[in-house]
């Protein structure tokens, strides 16, 4: 029996992929580099140290990672007070059905908890959920499996009770290396058939997932 559900955070609840899809090429351009769409799709969800290693793979040892970051955190922000930060349908409807039915809630992302929390409560989602973890918090992120074990550990629950939503590889690793239940719902592409095998169910959005957790 499903006692817990944990989400992702980008492109899961919030409608933000899209943006980093943007900011971040944009700051390697800043810098002189060129970040492909396959190399933003890699990024998504990784976390440390992994994401340093696949910089330094794709540009070697002049990029800089973390000045890089600061400036893409920059730009990100300005693009989200001009466009706002969207909730992803049926994410509020879910979280209220889960709570109903005395499932708790929880989310596990690779964003810094400051932003996390600021971005939840202007959207007045910050209640919505019982535990708020963050990989940045973590030793390794994803597709490390520490966020989500930290998350079943928060929850005072196993891994076998919860249930992950995942929208992107990374994040399914990280959950399925946690011994959780996967469901992935694709963002940025209609399939993710490198993780897909790994998940218990694809959905195509938060809409279906109370039909899921009821049957797991």
């Amino acid at each position: 029996m499903i006692k817990a559900v944990i989400f992702d955070l980008d492109g899961t609840i919030l409608d933000t992929e899209k943006y980093y899809k943007i900011c971040w090429p944009k700051a390697c351009a800043h810098f002189g580099f060129e970040l492909t769409e396959d190399m933003y799709l890699q990024l998504r969800s990784l976390g440390r140290p992994f994401v340093y290693d696949k910089f330094r793979e794709w540009f070697g040892d002049s990029f800089n990672y973390d000045e890089v970051r600061s400036y893409r955190k920059v730009i990100y922000e300005e693009l989200i007070k001009e466009k706002g930060i969207q909730v992803k349908p049926g994410a509020a409807e879910t979280l209220r059905q889960l709570k109903e039915k005395g499932i708790l809630r929880a989310v596990a992302t690779a964003t810094d908890m400051e932003r996390t929390l600021r971005y939840l409560g202007s959207l007045g989602l910050a209640d919505s959920f019982d535990r708020i973890c963050s990989a940045a918090d973590c030793k390794f992120g994803k597709p490390a499996p520490d966020v989500y074990e930290t998350a079943v550990r928060q929850l005072g629950l196993s891994a076998d009770e919860c249930m992950a939503v995942e929208d992107a590889p990374n994040g399914v690793l990280s959950a399925s290396r946690a011994g959780l239940k996967v469901v992935l719902i694709p963002d940025m592409r209609g399939s993710e058939p490198e993780v897909e095998h790994l998940c218990y169910a694809k959905i195509t959005g938060l809409n279906e997932l109370m039909k899921v957790v009821s049957n797991g």
